[in-house]
């Protein structure tokens, strides 16, 4: 049973900050965001969600029901209700819930329910096709919750149902977690918990930062394989890179068991065992497992070898590994640092900046028409990836109008950026 202070804790401070600005907190670009750029934000959410219900069994979208743990005030409800004959949300919130019901009075199918003990205690066992959650388990401040949402997952999911979550996958951090900024949950946990659940394992991304996404199959059945060909899992292309950014895999495999998940499911490369991040869709011909090049692997063809549960799955196939090109450090965005959505206008004083295949943000420097930037700090946010944000301040004296963003790593120059600077409006 969930401690009823954390319970309690969790529903005050989510009301207030419905009260207060409910479009803000639920998609935290801007504050004061009408109904329609709102809904808008949900988009590329929403293209991920409609991605995952392809690993659905065969069935009309009106025998179909789903649920969402967090629904808020039903931004992500609204639009997957087409896709189901019934759907639900709940969320700890009851004044989140007031304001999904009004967004979902014309969508007769769809019911929010406050979730007043933070579970899923008033649905049956086996009931939903489709459990999904975003931006929910990050505001958790108790993992005895966060870990009770999910086991009850795995009882109301039917056989062959999916479920799909993000929770907070960054290291531990030094502060006691609270409703906004609440415990963060490992990879290998996520791993351990599906594998004591009974759960098919079908993707783990993200893991070690915040936004870390799993997707469990309920187990239903089992069958024979063989791998057809190994390819690039960026490119396509029959060849890997031995290191870098795109040395990931695409194992495709025929008549791959429904039943294999990344717990169960392991490929090794030359003898060694190479983390699987993927198995993909359930296709009558062929499916992918998608796997990262273990670290110091040989170039040429390589063999690789598939178990289930420790046992030879089928022959062995084999891969083309090749040396990796140069990383090339560059600037993905530039951002205002506080509002993300005002793009290259910087209304704070403050500059955020997204890097990837870069190995080390600490030796950044920034200069606008110029001048130094003021306290860079930086911040890996994927070391897979090669990925960082870097913050910092406009030099002082910085005025108003359009100026020329120079950026360098070590010796290497970036490809320069023109901002904009408004006056602060704090």
């Amino acid at each position: 049973m969930n401690d009823p202070a954390v319970v309690e804790r969790m529903r005050a401070e989510w009301n207030q900050r419905a009260r207060e600005d409910a479009n803000y907190y639920v998609a935290f670009g801007r504050r004061e965001q009408d109904d329609e750029e709102f809904f808008k934000t949900a988009s590329d959410v929403i293209r991920a969600l409609e991605a995952e219900l392809k690993r659905l069994p065969e069935a009309s979208a009106a025998d179909r029901r789903a649920l969402e743990i967090g629904c808020g005030p039903a931004r992500l409800m609204r639009p997957m209700s087409k896709h189901f004959g019934e759907i639900h949300g709940v969320d700890i919130s009851d004044e989140m819930i007031r304001r999904a019901h009004a967004n979902l009075r014309d969508v007769p199918h769809a019911f929010a329910h406050h979730a007043a003990g933070s579970d899923l205690r008033e649905f049956g066992d086996a009931y939903f096709d489709f459990v999904y959650s975003y931006a929910v388990f990050q505001h958790i401040p108790s993992r005895n919750v966060v870990f009770g949402y999910l086991r009850e997952v795995a009882r109301v999911l039917k056989p062959g149902g999916i479920a799909y979550c993000q929770v907070n996958g960054l290291p531990p951090g030094s502060m006691p977690p609270t409703t906004w900024d609440g415990v963060r949950i490992s990879g290998e946990e996520i791993r351990a918990f599906a594998r004591e659940s009974g759960l098919s394992l079908l993707a783990l991304h993200g893991t070690g930062t915040q936004y870390m996404w799993t997707t469990w199959r309920k187990p239903v059945a089992l069958a024979q394989c063989r791998i057809a060909s190994v390819s690039n899992a960026h490119s396509g292309e029959l060849a890997v890179p031995a290191a870098g950014r795109f040395s990931c895999a695409s194992i495709w495999i025929e008549n791959l068991p429904d039943e294999c998940d990344l717990n169960s499911l392991e490929a090794r490369i030359e003898g060694v065992i190479a983390e699987g991040c993927y198995i993909g869709v359930a296709d009558p011909n062929v499916r992918q497992f998608n796997v990262f090049i273990p670290p110091g692997t040989r170039t040429g063809l390589v063999p690789v070898e598939l178990t289930l549960h420790g046992k030879s799955l089928c022959p062995t196939g084999f891969v083309r590994v090749i040396a990796p090109g140069p990383s090339v450090p560059r600037v993905f965005s530039v951002t205002d640092g506080t509002n993300l959505t005002a793009d290259k206008r910087i209304e704070s004083g403050t500059v955020k900046v997204f890097l990837e295949e870069v190995f080390d943000g600490s030796d950044f420097a920034a200069f606008v028409d110029g001048n130094p930037a003021r306290q860079p700090e930086s911040f890996c946010t994927d070391a897979r990836n090669q990925r960082y944000d870097v913050s910092f301040a406009l030099p002082e004296g910085t005025l108003p109008g359009r100026h020329l963003l120079r950026m360098r790593i070590g010796s290497r120059n970036l490809s320069p950026v023109e901002i904009e600077v408004v006056p602060c409006a704090c």
